[in-house]
């Protein structure tokens, strides 16, 4: 398996179980200062290891 290939799904799903739970949140059965900071935190860490393994690091 190539390396760094199953981290970004991983943050996937873990975006999918924070999204949830800030429904839950949102409900009022979870605090919100609980679930925003896991959504944004998921969401960011996601985008970062989609677009952090297009980087070009230049000739080795």
């Amino acid at each position: 398996m190539k390396d760094g290939f199953l981290l970004p799904f991983l943050f996937l799903v873990l975006t999918i179980i924070s999204f949830f739970l800030n429904i839950l949140g949102l409900m009022s059965l979870i605090p919100l200062y609980f679930t925003l900071p896991l959504l944004f935190v998921s969401i960011y860490l996601t985008i970062y290891s989609f677009t952090h393994r297009r980087v070009y690091r230049g000739m080795r």
